[in-house]
């Protein structure tokens, strides 16, 4: 069977950590606390604004994060440095098996699309930049819907843009909540586990499937 899978993007296609070395040269010793509080930060913020119906794009949820971690950690970046640092988010490299994943799901016949929070423009210029964009059929923003993930109806957006329905549209995320939101709003959904120490929720939603990366999902569903 030939799915229509909508892919996540930060964590799943490309690696976040690189962040890691950019705030090493800013902050020093404290990058790799800063760098987790900032992902946790814009995420919470994403779904804050969901909640509140009070749309701002991922750009603002990323800018105010920045300046939360900043005043957590008592730090001064000048607004330059500050533009300089988010800017490198369009610069992350693909995972190690993203790229031949990707392209084994092609060549088994499987529409292809990154799914994102973040707005299309800045999106597809991530996936130009890490090579990634050529493997697939669509980038998809949530940004269309002015909400964010797990909103049940960003994940039927994903389905209508594809052309797909429940049975032959798949989520992969290594978010878990992502894999959440996809299931409960009536997807299949697909967890990459890309470390042995992750768990996933102790939900009564679970995945239809766990894999360690793209490579592993493409000889399964080669099947």
């Amino acid at each position: 069977m030939n799915y229509s899978i909508g892919f996540d993007v930060y964590g799943t296609l490309v690696d976040p950590v690189e962040m890691g070395q950019h705030l090493e040269n800013l902050i020093g010793d404290k990058a790799s606390e800063f760098g987790q509080l900032w992902h946790d930060k814009k995420v919470e913020y994403a779904f804050r604004r969901a909640l509140m119906q009070q749309y701002a794009d991922f750009t603002v949820c990323t800018q105010q994060a920045l300046q939360y971690c900043l005043h957590v950690y008592q730090l001064s970046l000048t607004s330059t440095e500050q533009q300089q640092l988010i800017a490198k988010f369009a610069e992350l490299s693909a995972f190690d098996d993203v790229i031949p994943g990707l392209k084994k799901l092609k060549e088994q016949g499987h529409q292809i699309a990154a799914f994102s929070n973040g707005p299309e423009l800045s999106v597809r210029t991530l996936m130009a930049n890490s090579q990634i964009l050529p493997h697939l059929h669509h980038v998809i923003s949530v940004d269309d819907l002015q909400t964010y993930k797990p909103n049940p109806d960003v994940y039927q957006y994903l389905m209508r843009r594809m052309q797909a329905d429940m049975n032959s549209c798949m989520m992969v995320s290594s978010n878990p909540w992502d894999v959440i939101g996809a299931k409960s709003a009536g997807l299949q959904a697909v967890w990459v586990k890309r470390s042995p120490n992750k768990l996933f929720d102790p939900w009564e939603i679970q995945p239809d499937l766990i894999v360690s990366d793209l490579i592993e999902l493409a000889e399964v569903l080669k099947g």
